[in-house]
């Protein structure tokens, strides 16, 4: 009997512990913790860590507004003292001492002390006729904490002065405005995220300012966009040029003007040294070393401006092109080097030159000072690269050691997020063909499938870059100086009803290469189509006008079904263009497609 119990013993005894085991297994299981909900909340944390950072430079440098007040008060508080002793003393006498009586008595009438003994200060000799400066005990108490001086005579502690700006630009003390913006178009937005940095100058060849806003602005989700400002910087003095980009910039971007997302800034004529006194350096010809002192300027001006607007500022030029997304990329990853307590000073997102580099804005005042002390010595990204050494590199080491060192500093993040697209610098005559290998291939046309048609043109094209090859979603055409009076000709195989069309003209490398005052014209099959014709323009040759090409270069636009069939669309340049043009996308959907 016992030998048939112990297996149902352990039978039973198995069964138990299936039935307790398996659902506190299930029960760890599904309690156990969330792993996307972790690092959620981590970045979380870095990223109010990052704020907290950045509210606390701020809270310093109103701080840092109250001691320059207290300063100024203790100084003129130690001149009216200087002018109750000298009062005291029986008055001073010629030379000197009377300039010094001079300047204390200005000092107490600064502060309201009448100097005189009489009511305004009048008579001849109110400069010496002083009585002791009479302050209630309260006052002086508030006076001694604000200012840190005793208010007893001949107990005044001296203030010592911290170097300034203008230790490093003394010509910015001739005029009050030299650190104030000399235009600003602003909606006021701050407390963003990410600050990106657009210096712009006036570039003799072409610009590539538009295209690379226009860039930005389509690779940002809304919710980026809410939580990002752009600052375009134009470094000229030359007003009627700044009004002149500010306008452009609010025709074309007017709801990112308008939302707060866009801003355009420009310095004042006064905040520039004389340029042609600049010391030689580098063995560099004078224009260069203007040219990049002027830039170390810019960029420091620019910084300033940006520094209390965000958490994290990044440096970018006004010819790049940016990767889908970048703003959440490059702020996922700065949170995530903070909550992993990484030191670093720089995230390089782009491998050229000064081009998308993050720093924490809490820290922009040691480039801003940085450049600023020697704007005339080096150019930006050497002086980038000699403030990491200073701060991390041991001179008792290597070479490499040093590198490594920096390392920790200096992070970077591949793929790169920005590519350099344009030709042209802006010092004159500099032709830079520069490119990040890190960021990858770049889109240069965007292939569809048309109608069968036959393609032609009198505009030659460049090399294999051809009409029929860019129908056919092969490349894009790339035309050489279209002129008044040329025709991109659409011939379909089969009248084709027609929906709508898209042409998008320039591209990533050639941003400038577009099609100008260029309109879009179809021919129906039929001449007995049902239309009011005074509701469109049409050609002495039978074309209705249906379309034209705006700044950025792109056309689009529905086709009427009244006309029917369309037997030919065409292309009509009506001006002269000195730039090539570029056709990138040809996009012509029938009424049946998609």
């Amino acid at each position: 009997m016992a030998l048939t119990l112990a297996p149902l013993r352990r039978r039973g005894l198995l069964v138990l512990l299936v039935a307790v085991f398996v659902p506190c297994g299930v029960l760890v299981l599904l309690s156990g913790p969330d792993v996307a909900q972790e690092q959620a909340l981590v970045s979380r944390l870095a990223e109010l860590q990052a704020r907290l950072q950045h509210l606390d430079a701020l809270h310093r440098a109103r701080r840092e507004e109250v001691a320059v007040l207290a300063a100024q008060l203790g100084s003129l508080l130690a001149g009216a003292n200087a002018v109750a002793m000298a009062s005291a003393g029986g008055g001073g006498g010629a030379g000197a001492g009377g300039g010094g009586g001079a300047a204390a008595a200005a000092a107490a009438a600064a502060l309201g002390v009448n100097a005189s003994g009489a009511p305004g200060g009048a008579g001849p000799n109110a400069p010496f006729a002083v009585p002791p400066l009479e302050l209630s005990p309260e006052a002086r108490l508030l006076l001694r904490n604000l200012t840190g001086l005793e208010m007893g005579p001949g107990r005044s502690l001296p203030s010592l002065r911290l170097p300034s700006v203008y230790h490093f630009l003394p010509h910015l003390l001739d005029s009050p405005s030299s650190l104030r913006p000399a235009y600003c178009l602003s909606r006021g937005r701050s407390g963003v995220s990410v600050v990106l940095g657009i210096p712009t100058v006036k570039r003799e060849v072409q610009s590539y300012l538009m295209a690379t806003l226009q860039n930005l602005i389509d690779s940002m989700t809304p919710e980026e966009a809410a939580d990002t400002l752009i600052v375009v910087f134009v470094a000229e003095t030359d007003q009627e040029y700044v009004l002149q980009v500010s306008k452009q910039l609010e025709g074309q971007f007017a709801e990112q003007v308008e939302s707060g997302l866009l801003e355009v800034v420009s310095p004042p004529a006064a905040y520039y040294p004389h340029m042609h006194s600049l010391r030689p350096t580098l063995g560099d010809p004078p224009e260069r070393v203007r040219w990049r002192s002027k830039q170390n300027l810019d960029f420091a001006f620019l910084m300033m401006y940006a520094q209390p607007k965000g958490t994290f500022y990044v440096q970018l030029e006004d010819d790049i092109l940016a990767k889908k997304n970048f703003i959440s990329t490059m702020k996922n990853y700065a949170l995530q080097k903070i909550s992993e307590k990484a030191p670093w000073f720089v995230l390089e997102f782009c491998q050229l030159g000064f081009i998308g580099k993050m720093f924490k804005c809490v820290e922009l005042p040691w480039l801003i000072q940085f450049f600023l002390m020697f704007y005339n010595d080096k150019p930006v990204d050497w002086l980038l690269d000699h403030l990491i050494s200073t701060k991390i590199c041991n001179l008792d080491k290597d070479g490499k050691h040093c590198r490594k060192a920096k390392a920790q500093l200096w992070l970077q993040y591949k793929p790169s997020l920005f590519q350099h697209i344009g030709t042209h610098s802006s010092l004159k005559g500099k032709v830079q063909k520069l490119k990040d290998k890190q960021f990858g291939k770049v889109t240069l046309f965007f292939p569809h499938k048309n109608p069968e048609a036959r393609v032609e043109s009198a505009i030659k094209h460049y090399k294999q870059y051809s009409l029929p090859k860019a129908y056919a979603g092969e490349t894009f055409f790339w035309g050489l100086l279209p002129q008044p009076g040329d025709h991109l000709v659409f011939k379909f195989t089969n009248p084709t009803p027609l929906n709508r069309y898209f042409f998008r003209s320039g591209n990533a490398e050639h941003p400038s290469d577009r099609f100008y005052n260029t309109t879009v014209e179809v021919l129906p099959s039929s001449s007995q189509i049902n239309y009011n014709k005074n509701d469109f323009n049409s050609t002495t040759d039978g074309f209705i006008i249906v379309g034209q090409f705006n700044s950025m270069g792109i056309a689009e636009g529905t086709i009427d079904p009244k006309f029917g069939p369309i037997k030919v669309l065409r292309l009509s340049v009506h001006s002269d263009s000195e730039k090539w043009a570029i056709l990138s996308e040809i996009h012509i959907v029938p009424a049946n497609g998609s």
